[in-house]
């Protein structure tokens, strides 16, 4: 990018929080984050431990709670990225831990809204907790209207090869965004994804 290409930098946009997947670190962020950073954006990554999961999506997003709690003040609201299984820890956060008072739109990237058939090959809790037809998925998806608070934005690709089938990113309310990326992890690259995303960012 020369300098004239630049983007305008805006100010006082609301802060960014950025929820990884399934053995990721907040590195998959590598291209996003600076990326929004670039057009104005504060930006967080929270980096969930153990990444394998071995401790469910709930222990998770207490974890995102208490990040959320230390790195942005008060009431301060925020938009919220869960990428892959980030998705699932950002929605809990959003509709059992009290987020929906503050997160001003909840951007899912490739999140197994309704579980992945891959999910059958892990036995460990976060596994089980993504099969399709999960008990924790059932009781996610139950009231999953309490997400038109935060206006969600799903965005999935028909490509996926890690959420199968690939509509099950799809969410029944809010706005669905299929893009021609050519693999899951793409999601968080392409050019086109980066721009979506961003402008989903948008007031």
């Amino acid at each position: 990018m020369t300098h004239d290409d630049k983007p305008a930098v805006v100010l006082d946009r609301p802060a960014v929080v950025l929820v990884h997947g399934l053995w990721n670190t907040v590195n998959i962020f590598q291209q996003l984050r600076p990326y929004l950073e670039e057009r104005g954006w504060t930006v967080h990554g929270v980096g969930l431990t153990p990444n394998n999961g071995d401790i469910g999506i709930e222990q998770q997003a207490q974890q995102l709670k208490a990040f959320i709690e230390c790195s942005l003040e008060p009431q301060q609201p925020f938009y919220l990225l869960g990428f892959s299984m980030g998705g699932l820890v950002s929605r809990y956060y959003l509709q059992r831990l009290g987020g929906l008072q503050r997160v001003q739109r909840f951007i899912g990237v490739a999140v197994p809204h309704y579980g992945s058939t891959l999910a059958w090959f892990r036995w460990n809790i976060g596994g089980r907790q993504m099969r399709p037809g999960s008990a924790f998925l059932a009781d996610l998806n139950r009231d999953v209207e309490q997400l038109a608070a935060c206006r969600p934005l799903c965005l999935w690709t028909p490509y996926d090869l890690l959420v199968l089938p690939a509509h099950h990113c799809c969410l029944p309310i809010g706005t669905n965004k299929r893009l021609p990326v050519s693999s899951h992890n793409g999601m968080l690259w392409d050019k086109r994804s980066l721009a979506t995303i961003a402008e989903g960012l948008q007031p």
